[in-house]
């Protein structure tokens, strides 16, 4: 399981190094394209829960980060977090993004499991996040 941890956290830094360019745009659109797929799978209320506990957890280290008490209209649900972002360097956002995406991946792993989180994960980025898992395992 620990192997499975550092690939699912190897993808998400991987993600975020890779586009550098609209940093703030890129990691709203990570959370929209993996909320898509966990809320098929826990509902927008479950999805939610999750997100705002990563969000308090990730607070300690960037204690900027917010989110609303209430979800957000549902044509903008990661408002909160672009704006949180604003005013940021690129390398805060990628860092700040990075750990945000973790501990939200750390606690869905901890409910359904390694293997679905990235399943999950797989699904929700495409041939991104499968090209980094299969470079890994080659490795090993």
């Amino acid at each position: 399981m620990e192997t499975s941890d550092i690939l699912r956290h190897q993808i998400i830094k991987n993600l975020m190094a890779q586009h550098t360019e609209n940093i703030a745009d890129t990691a709203i659109s990570l959370w929209e394209l993996m909320a898509t797929q966990i809320i098929s799978i826990v509902g927008k209320g479950g999805f939610h829960s999750l997100y705002a506990r990563s969000v308090f957890l990730t607070q300690s280290t960037f204690p900027w980060l917010t989110v609303d008490a209430v979800p957000s209209q549902a044509g903008q649900p990661f408002a909160d977090l672009k704006i949180s972002f604003e005013g940021q360097t690129v390398a805060t956002i990628i860092e700040a993004n990075s750990v945000l995406l973790i501990t939200f991946t750390d606690i869905l792993a901890s409910l359904i499991g390694e293997q679905l989180t990235t399943r999950i994960l797989r699904s929700a980025w495409g041939n991104a996040a499968s090209i980094q898992v299969d470079k890994e395992f080659q490795h090993e």
